[in-house]
């Protein structure tokens, strides 16, 4: 039992909302304007109405030494109640949580910083707080206002920070200090995506130094890449613990389109004594269905449909979007060379598989768009036919890339001496996409 960081035996946590006469305000203030609300509205005697509502019901769980865990689930599930349990902000209505070590937090931005302080001052405040000597402390500190890039108002109250400053130095205090348990809520949503990075990259260090870190995100591509084991918070319980990938697999697999599905005629099929999809899956390099694929690994996007009739120059289309919305392409399955003008499709059962290289789709959450067309006429279009997520495994080595696709392309690298573009010095030396490791 000594191997052991956390561990949770039937945490529950309780919220009463209360309503009408029956509130009872905790403050001066909500006091008198409560009363002030009472005398306006009579003499009679106050009713009293409540609801009560579990965030957090019988969660059981225990992380070992040197364990990154991540923690998914959809928004209001319990995941930030959970972790504000565990880093006693708040208290459990039942169960008991054991923490075993030296707890370093980062549940929203900026937390535990004193706005009339300065970063200098917040960072030693931390510091602290976490019990660590000045001397600590100062071996760190180059490293925390090197890695936040607020160098230049390290000594301006925080007060006076925007949000991605505040989180900027919040992260770097927290991942710096040195805590032997490290708890991570959803904040690096509120970074742009190079300082993301950047956060997840020193997460990854934070881990493989044997550092214990429970993570909450929605980036399921990060909770692959950062953690071997994963929990399902769902509806205030847990659903499922067990191998990270496994658990963000069954985790998407629970959303009506993710990974797998099967398409009815009444699904949007305007005319479907002709032409309908019948289904559409993500295929891993291993041939299964899956809704986790890996940014390293090819795969395959399989879509199915019948034809009722002879149809000639159809054209099956897949557009791919990202989680914000935007396209990142639009493919045809008639753009192969092997297709030609007034091709003739028979009736019968078809699938049009478009073949996905690895290296290319930044790890994140994707969309599945697909229709079809024929020269003169449009079929059905499924707008969210799919979602799936690439996950981040071998992404650490492309840190650096930016955009929406991240290629490894193929190089040539030629020997010139000074001498010209055209008159080049020696053979060229070839760089195949596949030795190519990082940005």
């Amino acid at each position: 039992m000594r191997d052991l960081a956390i561990r949770a035996d039937g945490l529950s946590k309780q919220y009463v909302i209360h309503g009408g006469w029956g509130y009872r305000p905790d403050t001066l203030r909500d006091y008198l304007a409560q009363s002030v609300k009472n005398a306006l509205m009579g003499n009679g005697r106050p009713g009293h109405t409540k609801e009560a509502i579990w965030a957090v019901r019988d969660v059981s769980f225990e992380v070992r030494r040197g364990e990154a865990v991540g923690v998914i689930g959809r928004n209001g599930a319990g995941k930030s109640t959970l972790l504000k349990i565990l880093a006693r902000i708040t208290e459990p209505t039942a169960g008991t949580a054991e923490i075993r070590g030296r707890v370093g937090s980062l549940l929203e931005v900026g937390t535990g910083f004193n706005t009339e302080l300065t970063g200098r001052e917040n960072v030693y405040l931390n510091g602290a707080i976490l019990g660590m000597k000045k001397a600590e402390i100062d071996s760190q500190y180059d490293d925390i206002v090197a890695f936040s890039g607020v160098e230049q108002f390290i000594d301006t109250p925080v007060k006076r920070y925007s949000s991605g400053m505040y989180l900027r130095l919040a992260f770097a205090v927290a991942a710096h200090l040195r805590p032997e348990i490290l708890l991570i809520d959803e904040v690096l949503a509120v970074g742009d995506v190079e300082f993301q990075q950047k956060c997840l990259g020193k997460m990854g260090d934070v881990t493989r130094e044997g550092r214990t870190v429970l993570f909450v995100s929605h980036n399921l591509g990060a909770i692959a890449q950062l953690c071997k084991r994963a929990l399902w918070i769902d509806g205030g319980r847990l659903k499922l613990d067990g191998p990270a990938t496994d658990v963000v697999t069954a985790y998407l697999s629970s959303f009506p389109a993710a990974g797998a599905r099967r398409l009815d005629a009444a699904a949007g099929d305007h005319d479907a004594g002709k032409f309908r999809f019948t289904s559409v899956r993500i295929l891993s390099s291993e041939n299964g269905a899956t809704a986790v694929v890996e940014f390293r690994s090819p795969f395959r996007i399989e879509i199915g449909y019948e034809l009722r009739t002879s149809v000639r120059d159809l054209s099956v289309v897949c557009r791919l979007t990202d989680a914000k919305g935007n396209v990142v392409w639009t493919s045809w399955d008639s753009d192969s060379t092997e297709r030609k003008n007034g091709d003739i499709r028979e009736a019968g059962h078809y699938r049009s598989t478009c073949h996905i290289p690895p290296y290319l789709l930044r790890p994140g959450t994707y969309h599945v768009l697909i229709g079809a067309h024929t020269r003169r006429e449009r079929f059905p279009t499924h707008e969210n036919a799919l979602t799936f997520e690439v996950s981040a495994a071998g992404y650490h080595l492309n840190r650096d890339r930016v955009g929406i696709l991240t290629p490894v392309l193929p190089w040539e690298v030629r020997r010139v001496d000074g001498a010209s573009d055209e008159e080049p010095v020696g053979g060229p030396v070839h760089l195949g996409a596949h030795h190519i490791s990082s940005g």
